[in-house]
């Protein structure tokens, strides 16, 4: 899918694929809320603050959802490309339209995203596939549920359970460390390094 999405929507992607946000706080991530990793060991942090829904800004979905996600090295590498050719803002939204307010990432997909994917044979099952993709990627690498838990931002891990599949901060960077250094192995393999792009390359794991 990164392989075959433009730009904004290979961002757009990776950042959902990574970070399992959902919609509404995909639009509502904002340049001020992110802190860049501080070296090469450190993961970086994106604080979830707000929710968008059509115009209206708003507070996440419940006050555990307001916490802060890690952010693995390779989506660091991607939002640091991102925020350079969107001018260094200092503040603002991550994802913003010409006018500068949130994306409607429902029209990106039908701008950029449907007939790229349809063309590629990708099946697109909507934003919150890549939150469900997340908890399986870190189930199948073995993580904790409680840990994913944490990630996602669910009150009670019988929804992580049930429906995807907060302990302390240190298990859920573990965890993300885990599948960034899963996603660098995969992207070593000579198949990856043959394909223009590659730089960015994770369909081995399944990002919905």
């Amino acid at each position: 899918m990164l392989n075959v999405l433009p730009e904004l929507a290979a961002t757009v992607t990776e950042t959902a694929a990574y970070t399992g946000l959902r919609l509404g706080e995909l639009r509502g991530a904002r340049w001020e809320f992110y802190e860049p990793p501080q070296d090469e060991e450190s993961l970086g942090l994106l604080y979830v603050m707000n929710s968008v829904w059509r115009s209206h800004v708003g507070a996440p979905k419940t006050e555990r959802s307001k916490a802060p996600v890690p952010v693995i090295s390779q989506l660091a590498d991607r939002l640091q490309a991102h925020w350079i050719a969107s001018g260094r803002p200092a503040a603002g939204p991550i994802f913003a339209n010409s006018l500068g307010k949130p994306l409607d990432l429902d029209a990106l997909y039908r701008r950029q995203m449907r007939e790229v994917l349809k063309k590629a044979g990708v099946e697109w099952v909507g934003w919150h596939g890549f939150r469900r993709g997340l908890a399986s990627n870190l189930n199948r690498l073995g993580v904790d549920d409680s840990v994913i838990q944490a990630i996602l931002r669910h009150s009670d891990v019988s929804v992580t359970q049930r429906c995807y599949i907060k302990t302390v901060p240190p298990d859920a960077v573990a965890a993300m460390r885990q599948l960034s250094a899963r996603v660098s192995e995969l992207k070593k393999r000579p198949e990856f390094a043959e394909e223009e792009g590659s730089r960015h390359e994770t369909t081995r794991l399944n990002v919905q």
